[in-house]
């Protein structure tokens, strides 16, 4: 499977907002999209065309896809699922994307951002109800407790992540102190601070 390996830079300047994939940073004035917020290239500052429905359902698509670092082939597969499922195909989307365990690492705070959480995940850090799980994609349930392994609980950069300032989403709760967490309930709409268009994402993939 192909790995982008560019600057995350380019992602918020390509989608004209700030995605946030290079956690602290991104709050600084030295973040690319503060210092060149138009789109990347030689014609990034061109006049732009008025965009047709098909290109707005697909920066949608790619905004939400990029903010939580999956790739397309997963992507529609959480889409066909969130389609099966009683409730809004949107919020049940975004549902499925919350529960991943790198979102959910991110969520409490152990790391500044998705990327990084994913890094603590396949490095095998983090414990799901006392097991080793090197698995991003992991999707956790209502009762799942995360916790960072007992090797690993020295490593400055947890630590430094719980320091900042970041309220936690109220479908998690968090000890920092034990450096654990878990899920508490199943998360709302208005419980998932993503600033996302999901029901023109669901709109994508069913005209395709």
């Amino acid at each position: 499977m192909s790995r982008y390996v560019g600057p995350n830079c380019r992602y918020c300047r390509r989608e004209g907002a700030k995605l946030f994939l290079k956690g602290e940073r991104c709050n600084l004035e030295k973040c690319s999209f503060e210092r060149r917020s138009y789109a990347p290239g030689q014609h990034g500052q061109g006049l732009r065309r008025k965009q047709s429905d098909y290109s707005v359902q697909l920066r949608a698509k790619q905004k939400l896809s990029r903010l939580y670092g999956v790739r397309e082939g997963q992507f529609r597969g959480y889409y066909k699922e969130s389609t099966r499922v009683p409730g809004v195909s949107g919020e049940n989307l975004l549902r499925l994307l919350e529960s991943r365990l790198d979102n959910v690492i991110y969520r409490l705070g152990f790391a500044p951002s998705r990327k990084a959480a994913r890094q603590l995940v396949r490095h095998n850090h983090i414990l799901v109800n006392g097991r080793r799980v090197n698995i991003p994609s992991c999707l956790t349930r209502v009762g799942d407790a995360i916790s960072v392994a007992e090797s690993s609980r020295q490593m400055e950069s947890i630590h430094e992540s719980l320091r900042r300032s970041r309220d936690t989403v109220p479908w998690l709760s968090v000890d920092k102190v034990n450096l654990q967490g878990s899920v508490v309930e199943v998360p709302s709409r208005e419980d998932i601070p993503t600033i996302a268009e999901e029901q023109l994402v669901i709109e994508f993939y069913s005209r395709v």
